[in-house]
């Protein structure tokens, strides 16, 4: 069991499959960077391909804040 928490973030954020990033273009620059195989570690003894990361969709991804 894995559990994480913590202070919710005091900004708004961009959340978009496994990248966070406070906006759209962040959020497609790390899809990028990704599908590239640049800016992010490497698994050490899988065999496989990298999952690759889904279609951006067709409009701008929101930043969204803490909402109480």
């Amino acid at each position: 069991m894995l559990l994480i928490g913590g202070e919710p973030f005091g900004e708004e954020i961009v959340m978009w499959w496994n990248f966070v990033g406070r906006t759209h273009d962040e959020v497609a620059a790390f899809r990028q960077e990704w599908m590239e195989g640049t800016g992010f570690g490497v698994v050490e003894g899988f065999d496989g391909a990298p999952l690759p990361a889904p279609v951006l969709p067709g409009t701008r991804l929101k930043p969204r804040g803490r909402v109480r």
